[in-house]
């Protein structure tokens, strides 16, 4: 059971629902204006906690420093939005909320979100409210994806290729010589006479040889560049509420 001198400690505590699943921190704790009783606390919720629902701390309980919640989350997640002015629920507001928990009706109750609620004439003891001041940090880091594919392929293309090469040939040359008078031969006799004289000639002969030239290989080198990113950081400022400047300066 929660009692009236448990306010200020609800704050800040995890709270669980009827399954034991989590739900979120206690943000503030409302009480009934007639007698002080807790009634209603609010809870974080959402991916990062910025969303506050509220819900019902009749039939809840502490519990190894937790609070049990008489509610499952999903109604948690459904509740009305409510408590716009952060101070104080109105019967109309209280009454979408009983619907919603169906529960049974409590006296008008008034905001207790930093330690024991206050009621005009009656005192309270000395406690120390606090809250947690928190900031969204942006945290930067690497991962690795493919980019692309690169193939070593290798085709054949056709060019005219001209060499010059040196070829000889044989031609025919008359050489005449004179018959010196001791070379002359007794048995000369006039007629008709025929020699045949081969000739050689050289000719380009084409033969293509494959011969390999060099080694292509693929390889990958890691360049470094710096790259900037940007994104939006949340964080939470504190402020003191005090119209009747009660709060003492240190």
């Amino acid at each position: 059971m929660i009692t009236e001198k448990m306010t200020a400690e609800l704050i800040g505590r995890q709270a669980y629902d009827t399954r034991g699943e989590k739900i979120g921190k206690i943000g503030q704790v409302y009480v009934d204006d007639r007698n002080g009783t807790p009634t209603w606390a609010t809870v974080h919720t959402g991916l990062f906690g910025t969303k506050e629902s509220f819900v019902p701390l009749q039939g809840a309980d502490v519990k190894g420093g937790d609070v049990a919640l008489p509610v499952a989350k999903e109604q948690v997640k459904d509740a009305p939005h409510v408590g716009e002015t952060n101070e104080h629920l109105d019967a109309r507001e209280e009454q979408a909320l009983l619907r919603h928990y169906n529960v049974g009706a409590n006296e008008d109750t008034r905001a207790a979100s930093h330690g024991a609620a206050d009621r005009g004439d009656r005192r309270t003891d000395d406690r120390e409210a606090a809250v947690t001041r928190s900031e969204e940090r942006l945290r930067v880091g690497t991962e690795t994806e493919e980019t692309g594919r690169v193939r070593l392929r290798k085709y054949v293309v056709t060019e005219e290729q001209k060499v010059t090469v040196p070829v000889s040939h044989e031609e025919v040359r008359l050489e005449r010589e004179p018959i010196r008078d001791g070379e002359r031969a007794t048995d000369a006799a006039i007629g008709e006479q025929e020699q045949e004289v081969t000739l050689h000639a050289e000719r380009p002969v084409v033969d293509k040889t494959t011969e390999a030239v060099e080694r292509v290989r693929l390889g990958t080198d890691t360049v470094t560049e710096d790259e900037t990113v940007s994104d939006t950081v949340r964080k939470e400022r504190v402020e003191v509420d005090d119209p009747q400047n009660q709060v003492r300066k240190h």
